[in-house]
């Protein structure tokens, strides 16, 4: 059973070109559904798993207080295991193929504002040692390049053009794409390099590591970036994805044009970029009162 789920996740990730960050989440997915199959299912072969089983997992899973975007999640993974047992002839048919997603409420992500922006980088205190320059750096390039939790931590250092001043990020299905630097943050990238390289000279090349010296994990840039923002706003979510929200819509906000936010962002259709669009609202109205000849003065 471990060799197929291996073979599955090689498949993703040289045919399917999955992201790192998403096999990791499908091969610990997996593997909780074969420890509850172990447990509670008597060690099932997979050939022999129908869908009531998986019925079974869901109700686990719902004990466990889990939330209907995490069991999704988790099912989605193995609906896609079951699908690759289907193409490779593992099996003959596929217990998934009845199964409809949970609903799960829309959630809501509320932008940080440029004042709130502001204050993070100008008001709160970093420690000048490496520690305090790595999270300054972190919450500084995931706001002013919008990249993905995920594409942060592959970095390596030789993804960084100082000359040019622009960064090659390794986006979702492998696609690469080019994001500009600021000028502050290629200052900002150079004094950091100076403790990071005195940290772990040789043996490691990615840009982010932890005072240990290992590489960064989704956690730990979870919990930087809490910290930090928790000091200047009270707003309800403040994961690493608000800064990618925050910067799309303050781009947006200044008139940037919606094509270039797409590839800055990496996003595939225009469709994905235009859920930032909703949070412009104010400022489209603001224009709308101003210009249109049948708004009364």
């Amino acid at each position: 059973m471990t060799i197929t789920i291996d073979s599955f996740l090689d498949y993703l990730k040289v045919e399917r070109r999955y992201s790192s960050h998403t096999i990791t989440a499908y091969r610990k997915d997996l593997k909780d559904f074969l420890e509850f199959n172990h447990k509670s299912l008597n060690g099932k072969s997979i050939a022999n798993i129908e869908y009531q089983d998986v019925r079974h997992w869901l109700g686990h899973l719902s004990n466990q207080a889990l939330d209907h975007r995490t069991i999704n999640r988790k099912i989605s993974a193995l609906k896609s295991y079951f699908k690759y047992l289907n193409k490779t002839k593992q099996r003959d048919d596929n217990p998934m193929l009845g199964h409809h997603t949970l609903k799960t409420s829309k959630r809501v992500m509320t932008p940080l504002s440029i004042d709130e922006m502001r204050r993070l980088f100008e008001d709160v205190h970093f420690s000048e040692d490496y520690s305090g320059r790595r999270d300054k750096l972190i919450l500084d390039l995931l706001y002013c390049t919008g990249m993905r939790r995920a594409e942060l931590i592959g970095l390596s250092i030789g993804d960084i053009d100082l000359d040019l001043g622009s960064v090659k990020v390794l986006g979702k299905r492998n696609k690469e794409r080019i994001i500009p630097l600021t000028n502050s943050i290629v200052k900002e990238i150079l004094t950091y390099l100076s403790f990071r390289l005195a940290l772990v000279p040789y043996n490691n090349d990615s840009l982010f590591l932890t005072d240990k010296g290992n590489m960064l994990y989704p956690q730990f840039v979870y919990n930087v970036v809490r910290k930090y923002l928790a000091k200047v706003t009270t707003k309800k979510y403040i994961g690493p994805h608000i800064l990618r929200h925050t910067f799309a819509t303050h781009l947006l906000e200044r008139g940037a044009n919606l094509n270039g936010v797409k590839d800055l962002l990496g996003h595939s259709s225009l469709a994905a970029t235009q859920i930032y669009t909703h949070s412009n609202i104010n400022e489209l109205k603001k224009v709308y009162q101003k210009t249109h000849p049948r708004q009364k003065k």
